[in-house]
């Protein structure tokens, strides 16, 4: 498994928009993202660093592997 890069909230949303990932809201320092036909949304800090442990946990709750995400980030 590649490791998980350190990288900021905003980072996180980005690569989860390429995803199908929408911005919805936005509820103090968490933006929150919904994907149609999914049930659970996704609550990224806005922080300059996101860490490694929320960061696997928000990959594993949207569906994808990492490398998918790591993928997508680097598109």
């Amino acid at each position: 498994m590649p490791p998980l890069p350190i990288i900021s909230g905003k980072q996180v949303v980005k690569a989860f928009e390429k995803d199908g990932w929408i911005f919805d809201r936005q509820h103090g320092s968490h933006m929150i993202l919904t994907k149609p036909g999914m049930q659970s949304t996704l609550s990224v800090p806005n922080h300059k660093e996101i860490g490694r442990g929320l960061l696997k946990t928000l990959i594993k709750d949207s569906g994808l592997s990492i490398q998918e995400f790591i993928n997508l980030q680097n598109k």
